[in-house]
């Protein structure tokens, strides 16, 4: 719960970092002014801690990179000096070696490769390349990698090819290349390499270089603002609790290569943006969490999360930390086919699926859902407000469901990385995918549409779903221009797991054509719209409590009202109707939605029908049994409410249970009609239906004698077993005669006899055991005895 204490007005970092992770935005505004002169002046704040539950806090994530299982030829040097030579050629074709085919591209890396390529010797020599401009349709059982180029996927997707020089550009060229915004880099572990692994892409690809350095733990925060001409590399290393440190992370192979993978794409998006790599301690969901609160307390930007942990019911429970100011979230959909991942899942993150990629050069791009790509309905999170039906292909959701858009992932239809191992200073190139690859690219396609906005005096996107699923995807004319509908591929088997048109959750709402998709996110106003409610015909019963969601799509937090609603119905702030005790009858009841910034309102009709109460249905039926044999069965029984139960007619010692269990416990020969009675708990109606019950005699069959024959050695002690059995008898007499001196015998509560001779003498006997019931029933055995010299 909110903690309040009294605060000096000059606020500490760590205080203004915990006020916008927990998303103050109109405080941040003043807060971050200078102080006021009044020196002795004290203000009192409360703030919503936002805190992992334990048993997530330690939950790992995972890096959803996947990297082709082959080590690439250097790329040409084409684009060194142009950096847009490349962009009307296809992709670079690359087989995979015999030594690499059976290696898994999930989380691969540089070094696995080289650990294998070292054990093949001199066979594991570089693999011969295919034309360069030649274009094979990707297959997952493909053998040969397509690898594309920065000028390359600008190209395919519609960026403005970079100037041939990054001086003298005007405002708004250097806006197209996200001057003056900033993306934030959340990642675990550390690459010591990072700087110098992009300044190696930088200069393959003729992309403008960046000055790096590393934040120290007492930088003060927020940032200042980025600059609007040149590109920064910062690194920042965080604590859990969201601030800075001093201490570098330890290295991880696989985190590193997802740290280049993502630093080097948002680079590539978007050029002139400043990239802030924060680096948590570990990948503890906690850690990563904390990187994100840093990220809030730095200043408005993009935070790029290339990464993913199974979802859980206290996913929403750290949504604020999604929530700041200024801010757009982006997250990986996931590696593993269909299934969903926090931070995807949070309704205030944009969740990025991903595509397999064929572009030659000129025309079109070609794309199919990526089958490794993530995407699914929650099982936990509600569904949000922009989420209807009015969005293509949407159809009607339970609950949030993932993906929101997407991008190339596809390893085999992969994009250049530049990654050089600790200790060395050779640069290796891989082609690497996932939705790992998808979501920085996201994040710098955000920073260049907010740089562009910048210039026309416009704030930050900051959450972008309500424009993307509404005033974009519900315009035919805009969703055609600004997305790609991909309508190809599957991440799995089941029925939602294929793209199709409109929405689906491999891909979202598709990949964008970035040119128009920036010119819309920036070129139109939006004006405030009414909340969108959604009538439905509701069906109750008399009886039963009726309680129904409200379907209404809105910008802003609603207040809800009834109209024409029967005595007793209320709903709820939520937008939940209730109706503890439903009178039968038909009722058109309109609920108006308005929204509680801008006052607009919207209005449905709700036409419910409450069913008059139906009595129990109990299904009656012949039940079997033997006498002396417990007899249980359960009532058949159909019921809105929970029902109490009664037997008419029953015999002498049958009884029926709250749970309809009807059980006797020595049941007696005869046939009986037994009425089952049901009564509803909440409307006193009954139902009751007749069980005949035959109980025949029980199998006569007397006592039976099992005695296996005894062997011994004379002086060793002996011992042998007699069993009895003699169902439904009241007692049994137990005659043994021809028994050797020293033998003696016990017997067990379940007529087991031991027989024990401590000191057997040689010889041949014969036991003969005779047993009498209490029903006068005998039966007889004869038992050999042989005891053999030592």
């Amino acid at each position: 719960m909110p903690v309040t204490k009294p605060v000096p007005r000059i606020l500490t970092a760590s205080l203004l970092a915990l006020l916008s992770a927990c998303g103050s935005n109109s405080d941040n505004a003043s807060l971050n002014q200078a102080p006021a002169a009044i020196a002795t002046a004290t203000t009192t704040l409360s703030a919503d801690v936002v805190q992992l539950p334990e048993t997530a806090a330690s939950q790992i994530a995972q890096p959803t990179f996947h990297v082709a299982p082959v080590l690439l030829d250097t790329p040409t040097d084409i684009d060194a000096l142009n950096s847009s030579a490349s962009a009307l050629m296809g992709p670079r074709q690359q087989a995979i070696p015999e030594e690499f085919q059976q290696l898994s591209d999930r989380g691969l890396t540089v070094t696995a490769m080289q650990e294998v390529q070292a054990q093949q010797g001199a066979q594991g020599a570089r693999v011969r390349s295919l034309p360069g401009n030649s274009v094979i349709q990707p297959q997952a059982t493909s053998s040969v990698v397509s690898t594309y180029t920065p000028a390359q996927i600008r190209a395919a997707y519609g960026l403005a090819a970079l100037p041939a020089s990054m001086t003298g550009l005007t405002a708004a060229q250097a806006a197209q290349l996200g001057a003056g915004q900033t993306i934030y880099i959340v990642d675990a572990y550390h690459d010591p390499n990072v700087a110098a692994e992009l300044a190696a892409f930088n200069q393959k690809f003729g992309l403008p270089g960046c000055t790096a350095k590393t934040l120290a733990a007492t930088s003060a925060l927020p940032l200042a603002a980025p600059a609007t001409n040149a590109c920064e590399l910062v690194l920042a290393y965080n604590t859990a609790s969201g601030t800075l440190t001093g201490t570098a992370p330890a290295y991880n192979s696989g985190w590193a290569t997802e740290i280049t993978l993502d630093v080097q794409w948002a680079h590539a998006t978007a050029p002139l943006a400043r990239i802030v790599l924060i680096e948590a301690a570990d990948a503890s969901l906690n850690s990563l969490l904390g990187a994100v609160k840093l990220a809030n307390a730095m200043g408005p930007g993009v935070v790029s999360m290339s990464f993913g942990a199974a979802e859980g019911n206290w996913t929403a429970s750290v949504d604020a930390a999604f929530s700041a100011a200024k801010m757009t979230y982006l997250a990986a959909t996931g590696d593993s086919g269909a299934a969903v991942s926090w931070p995807s899942v949070s309704p205030y993150v944009v969740a990025v699926g991903g595509t397999s990629l064929t572009y030659s050069g000129s025309g079109a791009r070609v794309e199919s859902g990526w089958s490794g790509t993530g995407g699914g309905t929650s099982a936990y999170t509600a569904l949000p407000a922009y989420q209807n039906s009015s969005v293509p292909g949407m159809g009607t959701l339970a609950r949030r469901t993932v993906a929101d858009v997407a991008f190339n992932a596809d390893p085999s239809t992969g994009q250049y990385v530049a990654v050089i191992n600790p200790g060395s200073a050779t640069v290796n190139w891989i082609s690497a995918g996932g939705t790992s690859l998808s979501t920085p690219q996201w994040a710098g396609i955000v920073a260049v549409a907010n740089a562009t906005r910048a210039q026309l005096a416009k704030a930050p996107l900051g959450q972008p779903h309500s424009l993307l699923y509404g005033q974009i995807s519900t315009v035919p004319g805009t969703y055609a221009s600004t997305f790609a509908d991909i309508t190809k591929g599957s991440d799995g088997t089941c029925a939602s797991c294929y793209a199709k048109t409109g929405y689906d959750q491999l891909t979202g709402l598709g990949t964008p054509n970035i040119g128009n998709l920036i010119s819309t996110l920036t070129g139109t106003a939006i004006a405030p719209t009414a909340p969108v409610v959604t009538g439905a015909a509701i069906s109750g019963q008399v009886g039963t409590a009726l309680t129904f969601t409200v379907s209404a799509t809105a910008t802003n937090p609603l207040t809800y009202a009834l109209s024409g609603a029967p005595s007793g119905m209320t709903i709820a702030s939520t937008g939940v109707v209730t109706w503890t005790t439903p009178v039968a009858g038909t009722y058109a009841v309109t609920v108006t939605a308005t929204d509680s910034k801008t006052a607009l309102s919207g209005k449905a009709v709700y036409n419910i029908t409450i069913a008059a109460a139906k009595a129990p249905v109990v299904t009656g039926g012949t039940i079997s049994a033997k006498a002396g044999t417990p007899l249980s069965f359960s009532v058949v029984l159909t019921a809105a409410n929970p029902v109490t139960y009664s037997l008419s007619g029953a015999p002498a010692g049958m009884a029926v249970s709250t749970s309809g269990v009807v059980s006797w416990a020595a049941p007696v020969v005869g046939t009986y009609n037994v009425t089952a009675i049901a009564k509803d708990s909440k409307t006193g109606l009954s139902g009751q239906a007749v069980y005949t019950i035959v109980v025949s005699a029980a199998v006569v069959s007397g006592p039976v004698i099992t005695a296996p024959a005894m062997t011994g050695v004379a002086g060793k002690a002996l011992t042998g077993q007699i069993s009895i059995s003699d169902p439904g008898v009241s007692w049994v007499s137990i005659s043994i005669s021809g028994v050797p001196l020293g033998m003696s015998f016990s017997m067990s509560s379940s007529l087991a006899i031991t027989a024990s001779w401590p000191a057997p003498v040689t010889g041949s006997y014969t036991l003969k055991v005779v047993v009498t019931d209490s029903a006068g029933r005998t039966a007889q055995a004869s038992v050999p005895v042989t005891i053999t010299a030592k």
